[in-house]
């Protein structure tokens, strides 16, 4: 993974124009030119492409860092002239505020399971006897699931999806109300009332005895 493949990545990631790009030089103390910027996020193959140089590309991450969580009290570190991919990983992670756990996370989202250990091992001393280097898939991976969370494409298809979702789900069936209960008429209530009546009135007739 090249120099110029960070580049690129980031400038999708995060949808920065050209100008914007040229801006986070700046931050970092590094005049570049538009020029510059276009020849660097050619592609490999296209013979205008010119590539970029680890102070380079050290300088924008330094500005990146200055961007996202603005500018502190120290003084703005030189950029390496020898840029490892510990490195950039580590200036992404001082720009994005991100804790070993959320790291974790994003590498798990694209299928790269590591552990809290293997995590804190890219972070340490190149001295240090738990030193780990860390390959270019790893930050490859990395880029690819910053890529899935922030950037604006990305986004708008999650959505889409989600909506699609929504759309394709069967609507539940409206049930009807139920049909009232007929009342029940008796056909013969009024001639039982009227026996009713005949039978209520011969109860109150008196009959004299002779």
């Amino acid at each position: 993974m090249t120099n110029n493949d960070v580049l690129r990545r980031l400038r999708y990631t995060f949808s920065l124009k050209d100008q914007k790009v040229k801006d986070i030089f700046a931050l970092a103390n590094r005049q570049v030119t538009l020029e510059q910027i276009t020849a660097w996020l050619k592609k490999d193959d296209e013979p205008e492409m010119v590539p970029l140089a680890d102070i380079e590309l050290a300088s924008f991450l330094n500005g990146f860092i200055v961007e996202k969580r603005g500018r502190g009290d120290k003084a703005m570190p030189a950029p390496e002239k020898e840029l490892t991919k510990n490195l950039i990983l580590k200036k992404l992670k001082i720009a994005l505020e991100l804790q070993t756990d959320d790291i974790i996370a994003l590498l798990a989202s694209v299928d790269v399971k590591l552990g809290n250990g293997e995590i804190t091992a890219f972070f340490r001393n190149p001295d240090h006897k738990n030193y780990r280097h860390c390959k270019a898939q790893i930050l490859r991976n990395f880029l690819m699931a910053l890529q899935l969370k922030h950037s604006k494409p990305a986004a708008k298809a999650k959505a889409k999806q989600g909506n699609t979702k929504q759309s394709n789900a069967k609507p539940k069936a409206n049930k009807k109300p139920p049909t009232p209960k007929k009342l029940y008429v008796n056909p013969y209530a009024k001639a039982e009332e009227k026996l009713e009546d005949a039978k209520e009135s011969k109860r109150n007739v008196l009959s004299l005895k002779k």
